[in-house]
C-alpha cells in the first residue's frame, strides 16, 4: 500500500468515525423515511402522467370513431344519390380512420398495462412504507430508551462526559474553598499576631501591647484575690487550732496553781501569746496587703 493510498484509507476511516458519532439514528430514520414518501410520490406522479397519456389516445380514438361513422354515413349518402365515386372516397376515409383506430387501441392497451403495474408497484411500496413507519417508530422508541437508560447509568456511575465535568466543577470548588479556608486562617493568624494592623481600628502595636499587659494586672490581681482569700481561710484555721492548744495547756497549770496555792482566782487569768507564732501571723497579713 503506498502511501497516497494509506492517507485516503486514514482520511476515510477518520470521516467514518465522525460521521457515526454525528449521526441521530432517529434523524436517519426520519431522513430514510421521506426518501421513500418521495418515491411513492414520483410513482404516483408517473401513474398520473400515463392515465393522462392514455386518456388522450382514448379521446383521439373516439374522435376517429365518430370520423368512421361520419365517413360510413357519407358513403351511404353518396349511393343514394348514384354518387360511386364519393362514396369510394368515404370509404377510403373510413378505412384509414379504422387503421389509426386499431393503432390507438394497441397504444392504449400497452398504457394500461403499463399502468396496471405501476399501481402495483405503487401499492407494493405503500405497504414497504407503512411497514417501515411501523419499524420506524419502533427502532426510534428503543433508541431512546436506551439512550434514556444510557444517560440514567452514566449518570448513576459517573462515567458520562456531563458528569466528568462536574466532578472537575466539584474538584475544583473543593480546592477554591480550602484555599479560602487557609487564606482566612491565615490573615486570622497575622491579625491576632499583629503582623497586620486592623484598618478599621485606630489602634497600633503599642496600644495592643500596653492593653494586654492591663489585662494581665488584672489577671493577676484577681488570682491575688483569690489566694488571699485561701490564705485567710488557712490562716484562721490554724489560730483556731492553736487557740485549743492553749487552752489545753493554760487549764493544767491553772489546775496545778490552784491545789499548790489555794488562789481563788485559780485559772481565770491566760498567759500571753507565744510571740513567734504572733510575728509569724502578722507576716501572713503583710503578704496578704501587698
Amino acid at each position: 500500500m503506498g502511501v497516497l493510498s494509506r492517507m485516503s484509507y486514514v482520511v476515510r476511516s477518520k470521516l467514518n468515525a465522525i460521521l457515526n458519532r454525528a449521526e441521530d439514528p432517529n434523524e436517519a430514520l426520519d431522513y430514510s423515511y421521506e426518501q421513500l414518501r418521495d418515491q411513492l410520490q414520483d410513482v404516483k406522479q408517473g401513474i398520473a402522467d400515463l392515465t393522462t397519456q392514455k386518456k388522450r389516445l382514448e379521446i383521439q380514438k373516439r374522435r376517429l370513431d365518430e370520423n368512421v361513422q361520419k365517413h360510413n354515413e357519407q358513403a351511404r349518402e353518396a349511393m343514394t344519390q348514384d354518387r360511386e365515386d364519393l362514396a369510394r372516397q368515404a370509404l377510403e376515409k373510413k378505412n384509414s380512420k379504422l387503421d389509426q383506430v386499431e393503432d390507438l387501441e394497441t397504444q392504449i392497451a400497452d398504457l394500461q398495462g403499463t399502468q396496471d403495474q405501476l399501481v402495483e408497484k405503487k401499492n407494493t411500496l405503500q405497504n414497504r412504507i407503512e411497514e417501515f413507519r411501523t419499524q420506524k417508530e419502533t427502532m426510534k422508541a428503543r433508541y431512546e430508551a436506551a439512550e434514556a437508560s444510557t444517560k440514567v447509568s452514566e449518570a448513576m456511575t459517573g462515567a458520562g462526559d456531563e458528569m466528568e465535568d462536574v466532578g472537575r466543577s466539584i474538584e475544583r470548588a473543593t480546592e477554591q474553598t480550602e484555599d479560602m479556608e487557609a487564606r482566612a486562617e491565615a490573615m486570622d493568624e497575622l491579625e491576632e499576631s499583629g503582623a497586620f494592623e486592623d484598618a478599621l481600628s485606630d489602634e497600633d502595636q503599642l496600644d495592643r501591647e500596653l492593653d494586654a499587659l492591663s489585662s494581665d494586672r488584672e489577671v493577676e490581681a484577681e488570682l491575688d484575690q483569690l489566694r488571699g482569700e485561701t490564705g485567710d481561710d488557712e490562716t484562721a484555721t490554724e489560730s483556731e487550732s492553736e487557740a485549743e492548744i492553749e487552752t489545753t495547756g493554760d487549764g493544767g497549770t491553772a489546775d496545778g496553781g490552784a491545789s499548790g496555792t489555794g488562789d481563788g482566782t485559780g485559772g481565770g487569768d491566760q498567759e500571753p501569746a507565744d510571740p513567734e507564732v504572733e510575728a509569724e501571723l502578722e507576716q501572713l497579713r503583710d503578704d496578704e496587703s501587698q
